[in-house]
């Protein structure tokens, strides 16, 4: 009786496990939407990943939503309870972006008033998130080798060494392998940096999270304006089919703008970014248009993008840049990979602008020029 009672109890429990397995909830973090195979492929990554220590750099266009999945992966780690410290390594000059990761002493440099921690002390016993990591100097690349390798650091004009326990993810956007061969990117450190490397695919290769996300924002823009207003059925076939190269922060830009303008409780075509309403404008025309092939590749794709961003905004790139969700910088390297004009060539030019005119510059765009 005795025994039975035992195996009794040994199958419930096991019942019951397996059970609670079957009703574990699926990995969605916050504010990632993944409907598509494509991205789901990437929050199983993302998920793997997480529970270990392991480096991680993150791949992909600009826009595509590279921090989100940083803080993700850090809110589901065993660091989670600590700091995550984020930097973005293109906004800063080479001098103050050391001193910013490593910190100073006082009287260091002009300016240094004071003996200041680094971010890498604040996140200490937690996690850094170097954005746009492609960017770091040669000189400035040798000593983050160190932290990674060692834990060690030195601060800004201090002789004495510091330890720290940090998980290191970062970012890029750009061709790391090519900038290795070319000498502008250590080897020893890509590799520290590509323990598990996440390639996440742009919007044009994961339509089927384009609804999703025009859902969730939609919705988080209500909250905000205090307004129920919807997306036509003609707004909603218009974003559907637009290639969007600034990927999603350029469809979070384009809805609130888009809900900024309209006057009623339904978005219409007319209420959308002019980029956006071209793209019925762009397709009638490449249809009517005899041999006229619409691009395929990535390249091509990425190169008609940034040459109707120049068009539209008369060879204004801080405009273009705000435009394509970009940085000053990004543009100018992408337009002299390109081989494309950094004027109209077919107008004459003057002035301060690249169009001939005073440029109006955004705040954003020039506090991250300046570094240039």
């Amino acid at each position: 009786m005795v025994v039975a009672r035992v195996a009794e109890r040994r199958q419930l429990r096991e019942e019951n496990k397996s059970l609670r397995q079957t009703l574990v909830p699926r990995f969605e973090p916050k504010d990632i939407v993944a409907v598509s195979a494509a991205m789901r492929e990437v929050l199983k990554r993302v998920e793997k990943v997480a529970a270990s220590d392991a480096s991680v750099l993150l791949r992909g266009e600009s826009g595509t939503g590279k921090e989100v999945l940083a803080t993700a992966i850090h809110a589901a780690g065993p660091r989670r309870e600590r700091p995550l410290v984020k930097v973005n390594c293109g906004a800063l000059p080479e001098t103050l972006l050391e001193s910013e990761l490593f910190g100073h002493t006082r009287g260091a440099f002009t300016g240094a008033y004071e003996t200041r921690k680094g971010l890498f002390q604040q996140a200490d016993g937690g996690t850094i998130f170097l954005d746009e990591i492609g960017e770091v100097s040669p000189a400035l690349q040798v000593k983050l080798l160190r932290v990674l390798q060692a834990g060690e650091f030195q601060r800004v004009g201090d002789a004495q060494t510091f330890r720290v326990d940090v998980r290191v993810l970062a970012a890029t956007n750009r061709d790391l392998e090519a900038m290795i061969g070319a000498g502008h990117f250590r080897a020893d450190l890509y590799y520290r940096l590509n323990v598990v490397p996440i390639v996440i695919p742009p919007l044009r290769e994961r339509a089927g999270d384009i609804p999703a996300l025009i859902d969730h924002f939609l919705s988080r823009l209500r909250r905000r304006g205090g307004r129920a207003v919807r997306l036509s059925p003609e707004a909603f076939a218009l974003m559907e089919s637009y290639a969007w190269p600034g990927n999603i922060r350029e469809l979070e830009n384009a809805l609130e703008h888009a809900f900024v303008m309209c006057e009623k409780d339904a978005i219409t075509p007319s209420d959308l970014p002019v980029a956006v309403q071209n793209a019925l404008t762009r397709e009638a025309g490449r249809a009517a248009a005899p041999g006229r092939e619409a691009p395929r590749t990535l390249e091509e794709l990425e190169r008609q993008a940034l040459l109707e961003a120049l068009e539209a905004t008369a060879y204004n790139h801080t405009r273009a840049a705000i435009k394509l969700g970009i940085t000053r910088r990004t543009l100018g390297y992408r337009l002299e990979k390109y081989g494309l004009p950094r004027r109209d060539p077919t107008r004459a030019h003057g002035g301060n602008g690249e169009d001939g005119k005073s440029e109006i510059r955004d705040p954003k765009i020039e506090a991250n020029s300046k570094s240039e």
